[in-house]
């Protein structure tokens, strides 16, 4: 009987590491929300060396693009689209081995020729550069396939 206490326990705090779902994303007066001050965010509205991240710059029509992206991240391994507006989307990317969560948010500005993108963590401090990444792997496939203009 103790083992499977032991094992129900463990079981129960690796489901808690996907975090509820943060109230502090998704747009605030046209943009993508501030990153934490912790480091396991990126944005390409952030302004600070520790959370910028350049965004996505368009070679094709915003349209064309935005179903790209769409189309790239439901191709990726544990990635969950939850909304998607049309020029709003947010996916929960869940890690491999110990489930944690992470929101991927992508915001389409067609008049300025680019999707605005952050990820980040939703538990812990750091992140050990997985959202930098994740951004960095959307952006080599769509440059790839020619919907961004090479970086």
């Amino acid at each position: 009987m103790p083992g499977a206490v032991a094992r129900l326990a463990c079981t129960m705090m690796l489901i808690s590491c996907a975090g509820a779902r943060p109230a502090h994303f998704g747009l605030s007066a046209g943009s993508l929300a501030p990153c934490p001050a912790s480091p396991n965010c990126v944005s390409s509205d952030a302004a600070d060396s520790v959370h910028a991240i350049p965004p996505l710059d368009l070679a094709v029509a915003p349209e064309q693009a935005w179903r790209a992206a769409r189309t790239a991240l439901e191709g990726m391994p544990r990635t969950r689209v939850v909304t998607d507006t049309g020029s709003y989307l947010h996916a929960e990317c869940t890690s491999g081995i110990f489930r944690f969560v992470d929101d991927l948010e992508l915001q389409l500005r067609a008049g300025e020729g680019r999707i605005a993108v952050r990820s980040a963590s939703r538990l812990g401090y750091g992140d050990m550069g997985v959202n930098r990444g994740r951004v960095e792997d959307l952006r080599a496939l769509l440059t790839r396939e020619g919907i961004l203009a090479p970086h």
